[in-house]
């Protein structure tokens, strides 16, 4: 259990400048009485606040206030040290797991010969498979302009070419002289490359560590 006497820490900011609030504990809860739940989540019921202080030293465990704005407020009997640790640990988990988006570029041109053509959907094939999306762009000259629906037809063959890899995401549209499209990989594909990538980025980061 935390000492009841510890003063609290200042609280930390967000990069907004909003303050970000911790529940109070202990005795820095200061109300009356409070509607008590057990360390399993079972309800004991409402209880003065000496006699939930009384219960939570009683089992070595916090009394932390979970609902303030409730009447009367709500509080539990937690180990807060390790309520905090577990929740850390729950959002680094969620920050590792999730997919990391990064956009590639890809540039082609309307009259583009066969073997550019290949080469460039070779790029497009690669960067989904490593899980990134792409953001393919048809360059238009001159009188190319007047024909935008050659560039819409050169977007489709190459979305339908590398349609095991990856899916439309943005349909193709005029910006300019130019026409885009975004294909990104499938979700699957790309949360498990985005996982392999945290975890190699995690381990070269252990290996640079403090050296002896």
């Amino acid at each position: 259990m935390s000492a009841s006497g510890d003063r609290a820490s200042p609280s930390p900011c967000s990069s907004r400048g909003e303050a970000i609030t911790e529940p109070r504990i202990n005795d820095r809860i200061r109300v009356p009485e409070v509607r008590l739940v057990g360390p399993e989540g079972e309800q004991v019921g409402v209880v003065s606040i000496g006699e939930a202080l009384r219960l939570a030293q009683d089992s070595e465990l916090d009394l932390v206030e979970v609902a303030p704005m409730a009447k009367p407020p709500v509080a539990k009997l937690m180990d807060y040290g390790k309520f905090k640790y577990e929740s850390a640990q729950k959002a680094r988990e969620a920050r590792r797991n999730q997919a990391l988006t990064v956009i590639k570029e890809m540039r082609l041109r309307l009259k583009i010969d066969p073997h550019d053509y290949e080469t460039k959907k070779g790029h497009v094939e690669r960067f989904l498979r490593s899980g990134d999306k792409v953001k393919i762009t048809v360059m238009f000259r001159g009188r190319e302009q007047s024909r935008p629906e050659m560039g819409y037809r050169l977007l489709q063959r190459l979305a339908q070419d590398v349609s095991e890899l990856g899916v439309v995401e943005s349909n193709p549209k005029q910006d300019g002289r130019n026409m885009v499209m975004v294909i990104a990989p499938h979700r699957n594909q790309a949360a498990t490359d985005a996982a392999r990538r945290s975890a190699k980025a995690e381990k070269a980061a252990e290996g640079q560590g403090p050296q002896a």
